[in-house]
């Protein structure tokens, strides 16, 4: 786990199918016992290295096998699984698609993907209050996503450390539901710096709830100018072809890229 947050503390990541409880990150879990602030400084730079390179080679596993990989980031309750299940259940049919979920515990998530007929790995991360490199490198042994697929990643409820672990995601989703603050993004602020794509979601109740979406997108924008910002009801379909269209052209950018390091064009995309 981190040492920002103060979740490195003696606990346990369980991956489905590894057989049994897995060691949480060994290297990590005596960083709150250093008293020194230069050795702190100094582990959690190795640590942040190490994952990068683990990540590094997740990008590269995604790229040869041509899987688009999205990293969802948010809040709890700020309804990621309710846009992944409307989102598998309009597009499997057109699109192969896989999932990763990370919660601290049970697996309530994934057990809501299976149910749409998708493939879905839980990782619990116990005391860990993000995903990491080597968690997902887990569970996408797993997984094993077809070629020309969609990998959605989603990360454990937290607006701050998720933000600082790359996974070697393609892209990185973060979610804001309109029963949250629309000042969100100027109190956590690395986590809209770094994301690709901004999901306001829960549009259906924006007319009940003190929510000014537009001021939520400025204050996305002003910290990052090149963020992009959907509208969406999972419940009434509002804004989800908009969220649909930004999925077909990701896909269109990696199979260019996986066509221009393979020779290759690979299946997978939304069939119109």
């Amino acid at each position: 786990m981190c040492v920002t947050c103060g979740c490195s503390t003696p606990g346990s990541v369980r991956v489905e199918g590894e057989g049994g409880v897995q060691a949480a990150a060994r290297a990590h879990l005596a960083a709150h016992r250093r008293e020194v602030p230069t050795e702190l400084v100094a582990l959690e730079t190795a640590l942040l290295d190490k994952n990068q390179r683990l990540a590094e080679r997740n990008r590269a596993w995604f790229a040869d096998h041509g899987v688009l990989a999205l990293n969802l980031m948010s809040s709890p309750g700020s309804g990621k699984t309710s846009l992944l299940v409307r989102t598998l259940t309009d597009l499997r049919p057109r699109l192969a698609m896989a999932v990763v979920e990370g919660d601290q515990e049970t697996s309530a998530d994934a057990d809501r993907i299976r149910a749409t007929g998708a493939a879905a790995v839980q990782v619990n991360t116990g005391a860990g209050c993000h995903l990491e490199a080597d968690m997902l490198e887990r569970a996408v042994a797993q997984l094993q996503p077809a070629p020309g697929s969609v990998l959605f990643i989603e990360n454990v409820g937290n607006l701050v450390c998720p933000a600082l672990f790359d996974l070697g995601e393609h892209a990185r989703v973060v979610v804001l539901s309109v029963t949250e603050g629309d000042d969100k993004p100027l109190k956590y602020p690395h986590m809209f710096r770094r994301a690709q794509l901004m999901v306001t979601t829960k549009m259906d109740l924006a007319p009940h709830v003190d929510f000014d979406v537009p001021a939520a997108e400025r204050h996305a924008r002003s910290l990052n100018p090149g963020i992009r910002c959907l509208r969406v009801s999972a419940k009434t379909g509002q804004g989800l072809d908009a969220w649909y269209g930004w999925l077909q052209a990701m896909l269109t950018i990696q199979s260019v890229a996986a066509r221009g390091s393979t020779g290759q064009v690979l299946s997978g995309g939304l069939v119109t």
